[in-house]
C-alpha cells in the first residue's frame, strides 16, 4: 500500500526546524521519524507537505494509500493496529488524528477522517513541539536502539577503551575509539558506522552518534542526547539532539537544546538551560507569534538549518534561533533570533543577504561533497519571503522571562 507521512496542524509549532523540511524528517532518538516508519513498515514512504517543499519531498499519488500523521512515532502495537485498518477507518486517540485509510487519493483536501473511527487505547510518543525533540529523545532512542540492534551482535571497541555495561552498547563496522569511557549502566548507547571516538572523550548515560560522527578528544556527553550523521562535537552536551552535518566541535556547553542542519557552534559558545529564578521556561512560537509556555525547567537553544554563533557567544535560557542566521556579538544574546539574521548582543543587527546566504551554503555542502541543488536554493528563498516579517519586527526577546 502506498504510504504517505503527512504534516499536521503542529507544524507551525515546530518552526523554524519545519521551515525546511517535512515533520517526518525530524530526527529524535536514533532515527528520523520518516525513518522508524519506513524501517518497521519495511516500505519507502511519500510526503504530503507544504508545496514550496514539495519538489525536494514530492508525495506519491496512488488510490490505495494509508495516510499517516508525521508527528507520531511508530511503535509495535501502533503499527500493527494501522495495518489493520480497512480502507475508510480512521485511527484516532482523543480524537487527533493518528492515520487514515482509504481506497481513493485525497490528501488534498487535508481531511483525513472517514466513515468510521478506531480509538487507539495505548500511549505512542507525539513530537508536537520544538521542546519534545530533547524532552522525549531518550525514550525514543531506546525504543530506536532494541529495532535497529535486534538479532545483530555489536562490532568489537577497542581493549583501551573503559566500558562500563558492554551489553548495552552497539557498535557498527568501522568505528575507531580509543582511551574513551563510556558507561552504559542503565542505558543504551549506540554507535554508527564510522564514528569517531577520540582520546580522552567521557560518555554517560543514553546516547546515539550516528554515522561518520566525530567526537573530539576531552569532550563530555551526558544521557538523552543524539549526534546525527556527518557532524562534529566537542566540549559539554547534555540532552542535545543534532539533526546532522552540523559542528559543535569547540568547548563550550550545550544542554537540552536542538540543532538543525548544517549549523556550526564557535568556539567557546555557551547556552543557558536553567533560568536563575528555576522559573518554567518559555520559547517563542511562530504560530502564535509569542512565546509560549514550556512547563519545563530545562531548556536551552533550538536552532534551524544554516545557522551559526561566533565564538564566545553566550545564548540565553529558551532561545530560538531561525534558518541561516548569524548570532554574535558580546553580551547576552536575545532569546529570539529571526531568519537571515546577522549579529547580535552590542553588535548592530542586519538582514542576511539571501545571495550571500546561498553562496555560503553551497560552500559548506561542498566541503562534505553533498550537492546544494536548485531546489534548496528555492526553500531558503522561499523561507527568507515567508520569515521577512519577524526581521521587521525588531527586538521580539521575551519580556517577561
Amino acid at each position: 500500500m502506498n504510504i504517505v507521512l503527512f504534516d499536521n496542524d503542529h507544524r507551525g509549532d515546530l518552526l523554524p526546524l519545519t521551515f525546511t523540511r517535512p515533520q517526518a524528517d525530524i530526527r529524535v532518538g536514533i532515527l528520523t521519524i520518516r525513518e522508524k516508519w519506513e524501517k518497521r513498515l519495511g516500505c519507502a514512504t511519500s510526503t504530503h507537505t507544504q508545496a514550496y517543499l514539495s519538489q525536494k519531498y514530492p508525495v506519491k499519488r496512488e488510490e490505495n494509500s494509508l495516510f499517516i500523521s508525521a508527528s507520531v512515532c511508530p511503535t509495535d502495537k501502533l503499527v500493527q493496529t494501522i495495518q489493520n485498518l480497512h480502507a475508510g477507518q480512521t485511527l484516532i486517540q482523543n480524537e487527533t488524528v493518528i492515520a487514515h485509510c482509504s481506497d481513493e487519493f485525497f490528501v488534498d483536501t487535508g481531511q483525513y477522517y472517514g466513515k468510521e473511527t478506531v480509538e487507539f487505547e495505548e500511549e505512542y510518543t507525539s513530537i508536537d513541539y520544538l521542546w519534545d525533540i530533547f524532552a522525549k529523545n531518550e525514550q525514543e532512542l531506546h525504543r530506536d536502539f532494541d529495532l535497529l540492534t535486534r538479532g545483530r551482535k555489536s562490532h568489537p571497541l577497542s581493549s583501551t577503551n573503559s566500558i562500563i555495561a558492554p551489553e548495552n552498547i552497539f557498535a557498527e563496522e568501522g568505528v575507531k575509539a580509543e582511551c574513551a569511557v563510556i558507561n552504559a549502566r542503565d542505558a543504551k548507547v549506540y554507535i554508527g558506522k564510522n564514528v569517531e571516538i577520540m582520546e580522552g572523550s567521557l560518555l554517560r548515560g543514553s546516547i546515539a552518534l550516528c554515522e561518520s560522527t566525530q567526537v573530539k578528544m576531552g569532550a563530555k556527553i551526558y544521557g538523552g542526547t543524539t549526534i546525527g550523521p556527518f557532524s562534529k562535537v566537542g566540549g559539554e552536551l547534555n540532552n542535545v539532539v543534532i539533526f546532522g552535518y552540523s559542528n559543535k566541535a569547540h568547548d563550550g556547553f550545550l544542554g537540552n537544546s536542538v540543532l538543525g542542519e548544517w549549523c556550526n557552534i564557535g568556539a567557546d559558545t555557551n547556552t543557558s538551560n536553567l533560568k536563575n529564578n528555576y522559573d518554567m521556561v518559555r520559547l517563542w512560537n511562530y504560530k502564535t507569534k509569542t512565546f509560549q509556555k514550556t512547563n519545563l525547567q530545562f531548556c536551552g537553544l533550538i536552532m534551524g538549518d544554516h545557522s551559526k554563533s561566533g565564538i564566545n557567544v553566550m545564548f540565553n535560557t529558551g532561545t530560538v534561533v531561525g534558518v541561516s542566521a548569524n548570532v554574535f556579538g558580546a553580551g547576552y544574546q536575545r532569546n529570539f533570533y529571526p531568519s537571515f539574521h546577522w549579529g547580535g548582543g552590542t553588535t548592530p543587527v542586519q538582514n542576511y543577504k539571501l545571495d550571500v546566504a546561498i553562496d555560503v551554503a553551497k560552500r559548506v555542502y561542498a566541503r562534505r561533497n553533498r550537492e546544494f541543488t536548485d531546489m534548496d536554493g528555492q526553500i531558503l528563498y522561499s523561507v527568507h519571503n515567508l520569515t521577512e516579517e519577524f526581521r521587521k519586527m525588531g527586538d521580539l526577546s521575551d519580556i517577561n522571562r
